[in-house]
C-alpha cells in the first residue's frame, strides 16, 4: 500500500502531488456517479463462498472472483460457484494452474511444475484458454476478465497476454493506483492488494476515488482468514457498509462490466480524436 493514498486528498495536494484529474468534474464515465469501485477476490478459496459472497449478497453488491481452474474448491463446490454467478458475481480467470515466475526474488513458494519462467508462451495461453472453457461450463458466459497470477506479465520478456486480448474484456494487475477511464490500461488494470488494512483505511481509499473521479479496484485474498494475505471480517464489513451508504455516488460493479464501460469510453475518445 502506498501511504500517500492514506492521506486526505487536500493534504496530499498541499505536498505538491495533486493528480491532474483530482479537481475535474465527474464525467458520465462511471454511470453518472463520482467513481467506480470493483471488489475482486483471488484464488478460489473456501472463504470466498463462506464469507465474501454472503457479505456481498447481503448488500446486493456483485463482485469478481478470480478462479484457479485446478483449485479443489472449484471442484468440490462447483454448484455454489454457479449459484454465485447466477446472482451476478463475475467468475474471472486466474489461470488453470496459477503459474508464477519462480526466478524472481521471494518466490520460494513456486513449485517447479508451476514456474512461469519455465513455461512457453503457448503453454500459458493454452492453459488460460482451457480455464475459460471450464468457467463457461460453470456460468455459461463468454465475456469475462483475467487476473495475472502473482502479477507476472511476461515469459522470457514476452507479454503473454498480447495473444489473449480477444479472449477477455480486460486484465487486472497488482499495481496500486487510482485512474480515470482514459488512463486505464485494459491489459494491466491497477488494483490495491489488501492485507491487514483497517476498515478506515479501505474507506479512505474510496473517498480518494470519489474526490478524483477515478477507478478503484480492491484485490482481496482471505476475508476473515483462509489465506496468508487477509482482511479482517469487520474491516471488510465496514467497507461494504460505506459503499452501501454512498450508493448514489459510487458505482460498484464486477470488473467485466467496468472494463466494458472503459473500453467504450476509450473507443469513443479515440474516434473523437480521429475526427478532430
Amino acid at each position: 500500500m502506498n501511504p500517500k493514498f492514506l492521506l486526505p486528498l487536500a493534504a496530499y495536494c498541499l505536498l505538491g502531488h495533486c493528480p491532474s484529474h483530482a479537481q475535474t468534474k465527474p464525467a458520465t464515465t462511471w454511470n453518472n456517479k463520482q467513481c467506480a469501485v470493483v471488489l475482486t477476490y483471488d484464488d478460489a478459496i473456501d472463504v470466498d463462498l463462506d464469507n465474501a459472497v454472503p457479505a456481498l449478497d447481503s448488500m446486493k453488491f456483485r463482485g469478481t472472483f478470480y478462479l484457479i481452474g485446478s483449485s479443489p474448491v472449484v471442484a468440490k463446490r462447483l454448484p455454489e460457484w454457479r449459484r454465485a454467478a447466477q446472482r451476478g458475481h463475475e467468475l474471472g480467470n486466474h489461470a488453470l494452474m496459477h503459474p508464477c515466475d519462480g526466478s524472481l526474488p521471494g518466490r520460494t513458494f513456486v513449485t517447479p511444475d508451476n514456474d512461469l519462467s519455465k513455461y512457453t508462451v503457448s503453454r500459458a495461453v493454452s492453459e488460460i484458454r482451457a480455464n475459460n472453457v471450464l468457467l463457461n461450463a460453470i456460468d455459461g458466459k463468454t465475456a469475462r476478465t483475467f487476473a495475472y497470477p502473482c502479477g507476472d506479465l511476461q515469459i522470457g520478456g514476452v507479454k503473454f497476454y498480447d495473444q489473449l486480448k480477444n479472449d477477455f474484456v480486460g486484465a487486472r494487475g497488482v499495481t496500486g493506483g487510482l485512474q480515470t477511464a482514459a488512463e486505464v490500461d485494459l491489459t494491466n488494470i491497477d488494483s490495491y492488494m489488501i492485507n491487514g488494512q483497517t476498515g478506515e483505511q479501505l474507506i479512505d481509499l474510496v473517498k480518494k476515488a470519489q474526490q478524483s473521479h477515478t477507478l478503484l479496484v480492491f484485490l482481496f485474498h482471505g476475508v476473515g482468514g483462509g489465506h496468508g494475505l487477509n482482511v479482517d471480517l469487520k474491516a471488510h464489513r465496514q467497507l461494504l457498509r460505506y459503499l452501501k451508504a454512498h450508493e448514489k455516488d459510487i458505482w460498484v460493479a464486477p470488473m467485466v462490466e467496468v472494463a466494458e464501460k472503459i473500453k467504450t469510453v476509450q473507443a469513443g475518445s479515440a474516434l473523437g480524436k480521429a475526427k478532430g
